[in-house]
């Protein structure tokens, strides 16, 4: 049986992407803040799918939570066979709104985080000749908006650089870009969701059973719904100039209220 290790384990993608992989036989290493949510969504999906569901609280704002990961990860004698690194956040506020230790911390999550647990992930997959990576990011990565959008943006090209490094190992890897999830996201960051179109958001289960098919055909960005693969088509031939303008108003239009 293999082994995944998912990080923000708990809740949204993160939470559905243990839900598919336990149902489908994978031994879990949780990764989340909370002990007690960590242990009941253990419990439950050893219970349920007769796995074995391994918890690790750990805070990946701080030294302490990363380096206890990282540890993890190069654990040979139990090794991680796939890497999801979902666990992340939103501030509310735009640019010089927000304190720099908050834009800090979420650089802290979303860049040195993933950078150094995927070092540790794919050194040991290399070596054995087999693996994946699945760096989770946003469509917000593809326009220019705040800090969040920059941050995801480095998440992309960072995953697109490294697949090709290790194209040829054995080691596969992905950045997922999913548009609005309805997740805990939005609230834990105090923004309003009431304005968002229906047709805008995505069902967490179903994304994740698209990230796992695009990563198993071998993609390296998976966008896994018509409706963003559209949109994102759309900013692709869009001046950035005009998409800075439009991504500004969106932003107050759909983001934090």
């Amino acid at each position: 049986m293999t082994t995944a290790l998912i990080t923000g384990s708990t809740a949204g993608i993160g939470a559905a992407f243990a839900r598919r992989l336990a149902s489908q036989g994978h031994n879990l290493v949780l990764v989340a803040r909370g002990t007690k949510r960590l242990a009941e969504q253990a419990t439950e999906l050893h219970d349920r799918h007769g796995i074995e569901a391994e918890v690790l609280a750990a805070d990946l704002s701080t030294e302490e939570g990363i380096a206890a990961v990282e540890t993890r990860l190069g654990d040979r004698t139990h090794p991680v066979d796939l890497l999801v690194n979902n666990a992340g956040f939103g501030n509310k506020g735009r640019f010089l709104e927000v304190s720099l230790a908050d834009e800090l911390a979420m650089l802290k999550v979303h860049v040195e985080a993933v950078l150094r647990l995927t070092s540790a992930a794919t050194a040991s997959m290399r070596s054995r000749g087999r693996g994946g990576v699945v760096n989770v990011a946003s469509v917000a990565a593809f326009v220019p908006r705040g800090t969040y959008g920059a941050s995801k943006a480095w998440v992309v090209q960072f995953t697109q650089g490294a697949a090709r490094d290790l194209a040829g190992s054995g080691v596969r890897m992905m950045a997922l870009c999913p548009g609005f999830v309805r997740t805990e996201f939005h609230q834990r960051a105090g923004m309003g969701t009431d304005n968002i179109p229906g047709w805008l958001w995505l069902d967490a289960d179903k994304l994740v059973s698209a990230a796992l098919a695009d990563l198993a055909r071998g993609k390296t960005v998976s966008i896994p719904d018509p409706r963003y693969k559209a949109l994102m088509g759309v900013v692709k031939l869009t001046p950035r100039g005009l998409l800075g303008g439009v991504s500004s108003r969106t932003g107050r239009k759909y983001g934090p209220q």
